[in-house]
């Protein structure tokens, strides 16, 4: 089942780009950005509502390790790193991503706002709140619908958008200009 792609993706080696005793960190199959990485535990953590205060140092080496990828792989970039708060894939990931948004693999609104609205949760916000509370703190269901079908919004000037087609064109003036 497809939900599981990650876990399998970890066990080839072939698609790694760094591995070691605790975490395996791939690309995105479909990047969202010119720019995606994704950071796994070796450990079976299904999502963010899986974790306990005892998975914090976990975290911070995910974090750690994501920043040296994007600094490694990102040719300059400035990058977001964070985690879905509704996840489509089994396995906890951290999205390492470059705040360009440009990716064909990006079509539909609920894949800009799963990255641009708070459905996605920083990643020292979700070590933040793991330290000081023991959990992670969720927008409710009625909230999460609401991000989901929040209408498109640029990340960078906060423009107001009719389609994803008007989107990418706008995005394309963030991309070019100095």
């Amino acid at each position: 089942m497809w939900k599981y792609n990650l876990v399998e993706d970890m066990k080839d080696p072939s698609k790694l780009l760094f591995a070691d005793h605790q975490i395996a960190i791939l690309r995105d199959a479909y990047p969202k950005a010119e720019r995606h990485f994704l950071v796994l535990p070796k450990e079976n953590i299904s999502s963010l509502a899986s974790l306990k205060k005892g998975n914090v140092e976990l975290l911070k080496h995910m974090d750690l390790k994501g920043r040296e990828i994007a600094e490694r792989y990102g040719e300059g970039r400035t990058f977001r790193l964070g985690y879905h708060v509704e996840p489509s894939m089994e396995r906890l990931h951290l999205h390492v991503i470059s705040d360009d948004m440009n990716s064909p693999s990006l079509k539909r609104i609920r894949h800009w706002n799963k990255f641009t609205t708070p459905l996605f949760m920083d990643s020292q916000r979700v070590i933040e709140d793991l330290e000081k509370r023991g959990k992670i703190q969720f927008p409710s269901e009625q909230e999460i619908e609401l991000f989901l079908n929040a209408p498109l919004k640029c990340h960078k000037c906060s423009c107001i958008l009719k389609d994803m087609r008007s989107l990418k064109c706008h995005l394309q003036k963030h991309l070019y200009s100095v």
